[in-house]
């Protein structure tokens, strides 16, 4: 949600009403809202990280924020971090070139045999992270402050 301030000058400028965006996820449903704000997060190979022996996996992402004005586009840095990682693969992805951008479209979860279950973070162009979880274990956090972001992100659906 946002409200509006006036400035100084008297013009209406957009403002967030809470601060940073902060959520956890425990489940399906709480894993959904963490990826829709992620949606469109740009993602740099380098920002990613697998820690086997801290069963951890995190990335750092440039994040849309859809609850901003549409006249006041920005991102924010962000923290996700998932815990319990038994193993985590990747598709179509190419780790050695760290400075490649990912846009994220979307993180899926699959239940196996509860709790257990696969978090999928799948990014334009096809390549994807799976990881394969003990349990669902997410945070997702804002790192700073936001900036003004130069255009709203916009998919061709394929309606012609």
């Amino acid at each position: 949600m946002s409200e509006t301030r006036t400035s100084e000058t008297g013009a209406a400028s957009p403002r967030p009403a809470a601060g940073p965006l902060r959520l956890v996820a425990f489940d399906g449903e709480d894993l959904a809202v963490v990826s829709a704000h992620l949606q469109d997060a740009v993602v740099r190979v380098c920002d990613l990280a697998y820690m086997p022996e801290r069963n951890r996996f995190v990335l750092v992402a440039r994040r849309f924020d859809w609850a901003c004005c549409e006249n006041d586009p920005r991102r924010c840095l962000s923290g996700l971090l998932f815990d319990r990682v038994l193993r985590a693969r990747t598709r179509g992805l190419d780790l050695g070139r760290t400075d490649t951008a990912l846009s994220l479209l979307a993180i899926r979860f699959e239940d196996t045999t509860a709790p257990s279950g696969t978090a999928r973070l799948v990014f334009a162009g096809g390549p994807e992270i799976e990881l394969e979880l003990e349990c669902l274990e997410a945070r997702l956090q804002d790192l700073g402050p936001a900036w003004a972001a130069k255009s709203r992100p916009a998919h061709d659906l394929g309606n012609d």
